[in-house]
C-alpha cells in the first residue's frame, strides 16, 4: 500500500483524542476507520466529490470491502499523518491508506477501501462508475 500507480494523493494529519483510546491510552482497533475517512473525505474533495455531491449527483458509495492491517499502536495525544491513495476510479472507488506517525514517519496502519455506485432512486448496484465522477476526475487528472 504505497503510492505507486496512485492517480490522486492527499494527507492529513490527526492528533489522537483521549476518547478514541481504551484503558492502556491506545487506540481502540474500531477507531482507525474513522482516520481512514477523514482521508478520504479531503481526497474526494479534491474533485468535488464529497458525500454530499455523491447524493445530489443521485449516487451513494457503499463500502464494499475494507481490509486493515494493523502494525504499530498509535497512542494517546500522538499525531499522525493518514494518506489516501486513489487507485481506481472506472469501476469502483479503491483507495489505499498508510498511517504514520507524523514526526517519525513510523508505519502504524495500511488499509485498503473499496466503494462501488449504487443508484439511489432505484438502490441498484453500478458496474461502471457513473459519467459525473468520471468527467471531474478526467479534469483534474488530464
Amino acid at each position: 500500500m504505497n503510492s505507486k500507480g496512485a492517480l490522486l494523493t492527499h494527507e492529513v494529519e490527526i492528533e489522537i483524542p483521549f476518547h478514541d483510546c481504551d484503558p492502556m491510552n491506545v487506540v481502540w482497533h474500531g477507531n482507525y476507520p474513522r482516520y481512514l475517512e477523514v482521508a478520504r473525505c479531503e481526497l474526494l474533495r479534491l474533485f468535488d466529490y464529497d458525500y454530499p455531491q455523491m447524493m445530489e449527483s443521485g449516487y451513494a458509495w457503499p463500502i464494499v470491502d475494507m481490509q486493515i492491517k494493523y502494525v504499530a499502536s498509535a497512542i494517546f495525544t500522538q499525531k499522525i499523518k493518514v494518506t489516501a491513495h486513489l487507485k481506481e476510479f472506472e469501476n469502483r472507488l479503491k483507495i489505499d491508506y498508510v498511517i504514520t506517525d507524523a514526526i517519525t514517519n513510523k508505519r502504524i496502519t495500511k488499509a485498503t477501501t473499496t466503494q462501488v455506485a449504487v443508484e439511489i432512486s432505484t438502490k441498484e448496484m453500478q458496474f461502471a462508475s457513473p459519467a459525473v465522477i468520471v468527467d471531474k476526475l478526467a479534469k483534474i487528472l488530464s
